[in-house]
């Protein structure tokens, strides 16, 4: 099986470690080629802003929501959580980040702050797949001027908090973590992630 990781900014070499680790094999995506054959995509943590106008340079933006729409499974961490969302908001002034609209979620951009306002915990997420339901365990979660997924709507589940705010959703294939599961040494965030892929 082979999964894509956007590769125009952002954590793209911990994502394809984490990839391979998995024994799934990493495609380093910067074309609209480069996504046949692809199972899923994994759009990275950066500058939402940015990557939104790069996906429309490199021709990426309506051939990822095309894809999407005949069954690639998507998964997008802290700005690519942004960039999955039909809803953003941003501080008051700044110019809105063009979507590709895919989830039912409404995410506030840097919500927790600057980059020295990171910081790593513990979280419980909800693992579940076809014939043997759901499993609740304790993985590390790295937060990185991360965003906070404010509101979610119809056809998306939450399978993670971090006390009282969202911080992973899941609609069909397509999952928003707020967090850099790629910054750590847990496999299990990825080894769903291709569950997903293939069909849980």
């Amino acid at each position: 099986m082979k999964i894509g990781v956007l590769d125009i900014q952002g954590s793209v070499e911990e994502h394809i470690l984490m990839l391979k680790k998995c024994g799934i094999e990493p495609v380093s995506v910067k074309t609209s080629e480069d996504l046949k054959g692809l199972k899923g995509l994994i759009i990275p943590g950066g500058e939402s802003t940015t990557i939104g106008k790069l996906l429309k340079r490199f021709g990426l933006f309506d051939e990822i929501i095309e894809r999407a729409g005949k069954g690639m499974a998507i998964w997008g961490t802290c700005a690519g959580a942004i960039l999955l969302a039909k809803n953003v908001v941003g501080e008051e002034g700044k110019i809105a980040v063009e979507s590709l609209g895919l989830m039912n979620i409404c995410i506030e951009r840097n919500a927790y702050g600057r980059q020295v306002d990171s910081f790593e915990t513990e979280i419980e997420f909800c693992f579940f797949g076809k014939n043997r339901g759901a499993k609740t365990r304790k993985i590390p979660a790295v937060f990185i001027r991360a965003p906070k997924i404010v509101s979610v709507g119809s056809g998306a589940k939450v399978l993670a908090r971090d006390g009282a705010e969202v911080v992973a959703v899941l609609q069909g294939k397509f999952l928003a973590t707020t967090f850099h599961p790629e910054m750590t040494d847990d496999l299990s965030v990825h080894q769903f992630f291709g569950a997903i892929c293939g069909g849980i």
